[in-house]
């Protein structure tokens, strides 16, 4: 999809806030997870997706996210206004969104250590980040072959990626409300 230019950047702003330095900043961490995932969650429950998608449902996450607040003694954030899908979504924009929510799995193996460093654990505070059954790869490539086998037109193409940036853009707003930049030096008042 095109929208590497858009990871890229948010991942780069991501971690410029810090979400490992303790576990304050990773329950905000948390919290954007929490966030965006609670935005797509009807998405996992959607007939015609799970018809194209393999596993849709047992891709969900935002039980996991739950659970690991909990762990932390966190609840959700306040709800932020969110995208409705609601129970006719426009399919493409949807798979966009899964797109970027599936994508996002592949550097949990990276933050997984981090979490570590934490006390955290794929039993206790970073379930969420666990790999998949069969492995975060091979998770990934299943799911893109399937979406490769969906054989959208060209303009329903174009909608997956408006979709993909539309998540990437919601990620990134739920990132500057919750997960606040941490300059690299402090401000000093004279």
């Amino acid at each position: 999809m095109q929208t590497s230019e858009l990871h890229d950047a948010l991942d780069e702003r991501i971690m410029a806030g810090l979400p490992f330095a303790d576990r304050i900043r990773y329950v905000a961490f948390l919290q954007v997870q929490y966030q965006f995932h609670r935005d797509i969650d009807p998405l996992y429950e959607n007939t015609a997706l799970a018809s194209v998608l393999p596993d849709l449902p047992g891709r969900r996450r935002l039980g996991l996210i739950t659970q690991d607040l909990a762990d932390l003694g966190a609840g959700p954030p306040d709800a932020m206004a969110a995208p409705a899908f609601g129970s006719d979504p426009d399919i493409p924009r949807a798979l966009g969104w899964l797109y970027v929510a599936e994508g996002s799995n592949l550097g949990a193996a990276f933050l997984l250590k981090d979490a570590a460093k934490l006390g955290l654990s794929e039993s206790f505070g970073a379930r969420h980040l666990a790999a998949a059954p069969e492995g975060w790869g091979r998770s990934w490539k299943t799911f893109t072959a399937a979406l490769d086998e969906v054989g959208l037109v060209p303009a329903e193409e174009q909608q997956m990626i408006d979709g993909g940036r539309a998540a990437f853009a919601r990620v990134r707003h739920l990132v500057e409300a919750l997960l606040p930049r941490v300059d690299a030096a402090p401000v000093r008042v004279a």
